[in-house]
C-alpha cells in the first residue's frame, strides 16, 4: 500500500484494495484525517439519507450506521470496550456491545445455568450492525457503503420515518 493511501475496513487488512491515488468512484468524503483522528468521532449524513458513525480509536478508524441496531441508540455517546480480545461499541441506552471490525452484537452466554458457580463465555449473536468501508486519500478520509443487498438489523434506524422522528423529538422537546 503506498504512503498516499491507508485503508480501514471492516475486515483483515488482507482484503485491502490496491493502492491508488484517488478514491473508490461511491466512496464519499467525510473530512480530513487529522480532524477525525482529534475529534474521535464524527458523525456525516451520506447520500443524503444514510447517517454514519466514523470514529478513530487505536490508530484505526472505522465506520458504521449511527444508531444501534436494538433500539436507535446514539453510537456516538458509546464508550469502546474490549470483550473477549475484541473491540466494541456499547450502546449507551441498554449496553449492547457491537464489534467494530464486523458489526456483530456480542453477548454472555452460560455453559450450564444449573452449575454453580455459572461459567459465561461471549458469543455472537451474528452481524447486527451495518459497518462501511473507511478508505483514507492524501490526508482525507472516505467512507464507501456497506452495499450488501441482505437486510442488516440496522438498517431499520435509516429510514425515514425514523429520522423525522427523531428529528422532530430533538427540535420539540419534552418539558
Amino acid at each position: 500500500m503506498s504512503s498516499e493511501e491507508e485503508t480501514s475496513q471492516t475486515s483483515t487488512p488482507s482484503s485491502s484494495p490496491p493502492p491508488s491515488s484517488s478514491p473508490a468512484p461511491a466512496s464519499h468524503l467525510i473530512g480530513r484525517k487529522e480532524d477525525i483522528v482529534k475529534a474521535g468521532r464524527l458523525i456525516k449524513t451520506v447520500n443524503g439519507c444514510r447517517e454514519i458513525l466514523v470514529l478513530y480509536h487505536q490508530g484505526t478508524l472505522h465506520a458504521m450506521d449511527l444508531r444501534c441496531y436494538h433500539a436507535g441508540g446514539p453510537l456516538q455517546h458509546g464508550d469502546i470496550e474490549e470483550f473477549n480480545g475484541r473491540l466494541c461499541i456499547v450502546c449507551p441506552w441498554h449496553k449492547y456491545k457491537i464489534t467494530l471490525a464486523e458489526g456483530e452484537g456480542l453477548y454472555q452466554a452460560v455453559d450450564d445455568p444449573t452449575v454453580k458457580p455459572l461459567r459465561t463465555h461471549w458469543r455472537s449473536k451474528g452481524v447486527k450492525q451495518r459497518m462501511h468501508k473507511v478508505t483514507e486519500v492524501k490526508g482525507s478520509v472516505y467512507v464507501t457503503l456497506n452495499d450488501c443487498s441482505e437486510a442488516i438489523e440496522s438498517d431499520v434506524y435509516q429510514t425515514e420515518r425514523y429520522r423525522t422522528g427523531s428529528i422532530q423529538a430533538q427540535t420539540n422537546p419534552k418539558p
